[in-house]
């Protein structure tokens, strides 16, 4: 069972990975961060995340990469591939239709977005799924957002387990005398292509003095930028089709391109701690112009 610190450790080297996936990202480099012989880390990294640390880049490059075949139309399949840390249309083809099954062309050219969501097991976000072309879009707001610092615990899978996530780092909130009023989350895949059970998810507490004894839970910066956000509410199992329909439908044809960093939360309330699982939130989409 890996220790806290190892777990921190190994939270610093997803932390440098999601910054940019089109660094080359050595498992030496990332052994450095974290202070590691490189053996070591790998075992210790396979041990906290549950794969191997060069199977988890390449399934982080390719949801990334599946994101911009469908939503960057203007980008060429060799832009990408670079963003998507590879060297050569070839060696991106074969590991992209290795996950996907289908050539990088293929994915831009197919109607999946229109299609039913294959790997979605919570009957209660399936079911919002299906209203899904009858959502209305609402009306967004470009804002320059800061930089924000943050207490996190990081969570793989999207369902209610995620409330165990909030849980810790409430506790550890309140063993700290940390306010706990600004919280945030973090959106590092789109299940509309990714099971639930591998969605990654960040709980974040907004946080004006660093962490002085990181474990479990750990400090990093959500990036600042220009954000396209929307003032979202509803209950479980209807956020998740809302992000999608903003997604497929208003992003295509507003002018912008997704960046590479990650979507947020901002709660106003939280659907994870409410009793009465209802959300009312900000979602904070990193884009840019298309150049």
């Amino acid at each position: 069972m890996p220790t806290s610190q190892q777990i921190s450790r190994i939270n610093d080297v997803l932390y440098f990975i999601h910054q940019d996936i089109s660094n080359e990202l050595l498992a030496k480099d990332l052994a450095s961060i974290a202070a590691y012989s490189e053996q070591h880390f790998h075992r210790l990294f396979k041990a906290v995340v549950g794969e191997p640390v060069h199977h988890y880049i390449r399934r982080t490059r390719m949801e990334f990469a599946a994101n911009q075949l469908m939503f960057d139309v203007k980008s060429s399949v060799l832009d990408v591939a670079a963003k998507s840390g590879f060297a050569s249309v070839s060696s991106f083809s074969r590991a992209f239709k290795a996950i996907f099954k289908v050539s990088p062309g293929e994915w831009r050219s197919s109607e999946r977005q229109h299609q039913d969501k294959p790997f979605l097991a919570d009957k209660e976000i399936a079911e919002c799924y299906q209203r899904l072309d009858k959502m209305i879009i609402p009306k967004c707001v470009l804002v320059e957002r800061p930089k924000q610092h943050v207490a996190y615990v990081r969570h793989q899978g999207y369902d209610r387990s995620i409330a165990n996530a909030w849980q810790v780092l409430k506790a550890w909130a309140n063993l700290e005398g940390r306010d706990f009023s600004q919280q945030f989350g973090l959106h590092h895949s789109n299940p509309a292509w990714v099971e639930l059970e591998k969605c990654r998810y960040v709980a974040c507490l907004a946080i004006d003095s660093p962490i002085l004894r990181r474990g479990v839970v750990n400090s990093m910066t959500i990036p600042a930028g220009l954000h396209a956000v929307f003032k979202l509410q509803g209950k479980y199992g209807e956020l998740l089709p809302q992000l999608s329909n903003i997604l497929e439908h208003w992003l295509p044809t507003s002018g912008y391109k997704m960046l590479s960093t990650p979507a947020y939360v901002h709660y106003r309330q939280n659907q994870f701690l409410a009793e009465n699982e209802q959300f009312e939130l900000d979602f904070c989409l990193p884009i840019s112009l298309f150049r």
